[in-house]
């Protein structure tokens, strides 16, 4: 039970956004038009069919497509659930998804079926069942061998990679915030990493007696930017700045990289879109 719970609760790459989407969105169109048209894995009573079995794939397909839109939409009004996403959470997504979809199937049956029981129960549960019967042979397929896939890869290419053992640059900068009165003085030499929070910024720095946080009014896309011209930092994730100076272990997940940083209990994720920008970071 317990290896089952650290499978969920490890980190998964969040596919859902950008061209991934898009091209994530046609896959699910074709499968789910070409799974109905070319095996017909369900009972297929033509005598009930309002137009064409090839019509009726595509509009199952249609149905599927903007099941998987809306959700889309939906998580874009969740950047802290997306942010902290693992296989649990992708597991519960698409479970979710084989759910709208087997209602929206349901929902389409006056289009395209003529039978007076359109609107029973035992349709709803049909349809609910048959969608499930198909999505869950692909989810129990697809998530733990791309999820293995993922953590192999990025293992592996983690092995590769060496922190930096050069000293940290010695330099005070003045960071300017969002808000008048709150600019400070940051010291890259005990600098640690940033995350975002919201309209905020948390800082992180090394003291002697551990760490030390700060918070601050700036964005991180502002903080990146003013941090931008001094060696050895760099933007890991969405929500992380990293001085690569206080990196001191490199470590692979399905998600990304995972780096342990010089202070005990201090780790940074290494999201799938930034590992380039960090590789090059550290062989420069």
């Amino acid at each position: 039970m317990n290896k089952l719970f650290r499978f969920l609760n490890q980190p998964y790459p969040f596919y859902f956004e950008g061209k991934t989407f898009y091209t994530l969105l046609v896959l699910v169109f074709l499968m789910s038009f070409g799974f109905n048209y070319f095996f017909e894995p369900f009972n297929v009573y033509v005598p009930e069919h309002k137009m064409d079995y090839f019509f009726i794939s595509l509009v199952h397909a249609l149905v599927t497509i903007v099941v998987f839109f809306i959700l889309f939409l939906g998580l874009k009004l969740l950047p802290e659930l997306v942010e902290k996403w693992n296989v649990c959470k992708e597991i519960l997504f698409l479970s979710s998804f084989l759910f709208l979809v087997g209602i929206g199937q349901f929902l389409i049956r006056d289009l395209i079926y003529d039978n007076p029981n359109n609107w029973s129960w035992s349709y709803l549960l049909e349809e609910l069942r048959n969608t499930f019967l198909v999505g869950i042979l692909f989810v129990a397929i697809l998530v733990p061998s791309n999820f293995n896939h993922l953590y192999r890869k990025n293992q592996n290419r983690a092995k590769k990679l060496s922190p930096i053992t050069k000293k940290p640059e010695n330099a005070n900068i003045h960071i300017v915030t969002d808000v008048k009165g709150d600019d400070f003085n940051l010291d890259l030499t005990h600098f640690l990493y940033a995350k975002a929070d919201r309209n905020y910024a948390e800082i992180f720095l090394r003291t002697k007696d551990g760490i030390d946080k700060k918070l601050k009014r700036i964005s991180i896309k502002n903080l990146e930017s003013q941090l931008q011209p001094y060696g050895n930092i760099s933007r890991t994730h969405r929500s992380y700045i990293v001085n690569l100076n206080h990196i001191v272990k490199i470590a692979g997940n399905a998600q990304g990289y995972k780096l342990s940083l010089k202070t005990s209990g201090s780790t940074v994720p290494v999201s799938r879109s930034y590992i380039p920008r960090l590789e090059e970071s550290l062989k420069s």
